[in-house]
């Protein structure tokens, strides 16, 4: 393998700095604009009239649209450049989370909820394998981690507004403030390049094709063809397509429903609610970068196996024990651990697979994942209906509970560097 850098070091630490900063601030607003549903929910029935059941399904509905555009997302970029295809998600998902405010039932916010999704659901996926093909290996968890705390610091952002706005004007101005990335792309497009592992990988597949056609020789595999007749990626692929699924069910199911689990269930104002959820968000972006950290020091695998498993045990414990008093402090621990599987993922996934499919195979398992998770906000609303939205969390608890183990016993770390050609 072939480690690649930029020309000078002077160039080298300007890239650097464009490419954290894109990735940090794209990653921020998808953070945001996938809070904004959470906080609208309650507002959003009222407006429309709509049941719990239906209120779920906006979720699910978004998470399968998510899922839909992590595939195309890596797959694209893998093809057309992870930079690209950035900077046309991000447009995708600001302009079509602002159209939301302009919705006049629940069928055409579910529909336009459904398109915005999934330019949401690309960002994730590109933004991270970009950044990846930039950090070097020693402490590419500990920038990782770092880059996924501007997802948390977009859930605070989030937080902060939808109390400022909702109340004063109402949740179609909130969307409407979806708008504002749209600047971040013209950024993105003036300072970042793309990276050179994957400018490299490109010409290499340009000459192989040239070669092969002047050989009158067959074309080479598909990305996929690729994935699935390596034995080793085949199985990382498919224990993270099971790893992802259980990380989702669980992470995105209380995402969900946890704004409206303490207005319903633990008696919280809007105002009150808020401040436990700035807290919670703030140990979460702790969680991301101490992960990180850990992860460069002692390993990805057993950091996030125990970021999995410790927020399996305390999600019961919320609902079981929480009182007044206590609820604070539950939730802010809560918030560090639920951090911590997402501080990891991004290197740990990455590094599973080589350059050429990389792109594709991370986008594919992981919204494999994120179409399964689709149900978990659906089921927390059937659950609601018929007991409470608390034993919907105890079910997303076991879901954790597997993202922790299957990866413990079924997944290696560092198989490939995303710095190199392979």
């Amino acid at each position: 393998m072939n480690n690649l850098g930029f020309q000078d070091e002077k160039h080298s630490s300007r890239i650097w700095i464009a490419a954290f900063v894109s990735v940090f601030f794209g990653l921020l607003v998808d953070g945001m604009d996938l809070m904004f549903l959470s906080y609208s929910l309650s507002s959003l029935k009222q407006t429309f009239g709509i049941t719990d059941v239906q209120a779920g399904s906006l979720g699910s509905v978004s998470l399968i649209g998510m899922a839909m555009g992590g595939v195309l997302g890596g797959i694209a970029s893998d093809r057309y450049g992870r930079v690209r295809i950035l900077v046309i998600t991000i447009l995708v998902f600001s302009v079509g989370t602002a159209s939301l405010g302009l919705t006049q039932s629940y069928g055409q916010f579910i529909v336009v909820r459904g398109i915005s999704a999934i330019g949401l659901g690309a960002e994730y996926v590109v933004a991270n394998t970009l950044m990846a093909e930039y950090v070097p290996t020693k402490y590419r968890t500990t920038v990782l981690g770092a880059v996924q705390a501007g997802w948390s610091m977009g859930y605070l952002a989030a937080t902060l507004l939808a109390r400022w706005i909702i109340p004063a004007f109402g949740w179609r101005w909130l969307f409407a403030t979806a708008l504002l990335p749209v600047a971040l792309t013209f950024y993105i497009q003036r300072t970042l390049p793309e990276p050179p592992v994957w400018t490299a990988m490109v010409k290499r597949r340009t000459a192989e094709k040239a070669a092969a056609l002047a050989a009158n020789k067959p074309k080479g595999k598909s990305a996929w063809g690729t994935l699935w007749n390596n034995p080793t990626s085949r199985h990382m692929f498919i224990a993270w397509a099971v790893t992802t699924t259980c990380l989702q069910f669980g992470y995105f199911g209380v995402n969900n429903w946890l704004p409206s689990y303490l207005e319903r269930e633990m008696h919280l104002d809007l105002k009150a609610m808020t401040g436990y959820m700035v807290g919670l968000y703030t140990c979460m972006i702790m969680g991301k970068i101490i992960a990180g950290y850990l992860a460069d020091k002692f390993g990805r695998r057993p950091i996030f196996a125990l970021g999995g498993v410790s927020t399996a045990v305390f999600l019961p414990l919320i609902v079981m024990y929480h009182t007044p008093e206590n609820t604070p402090y539950l939730l802010t621990f809560f918030g560090f651990l639920y951090g911590i599987p997402y501080g990891v993922n991004a290197t740990y996934m990455t590094e599973s697979f080589e350059t050429k499919i990389r792109g594709s195979a991370v986008g594919v398992a992981y919204n494999i994942g994120r179409m399964g998770a689709a149900v978990a906000p659906l089921s927390i609303g059937y659950a609601a209906a018929q007991h409470s939205i608390g034993l919907g969390f105890v079910i997303m608890g076991a879901a954790y509970l597997l993202a922790g183990l299957v990866p413990l016993f079924f997944i290696e770390e560092k198989l490939y560097n995303p710095q190199a050609v392979d």
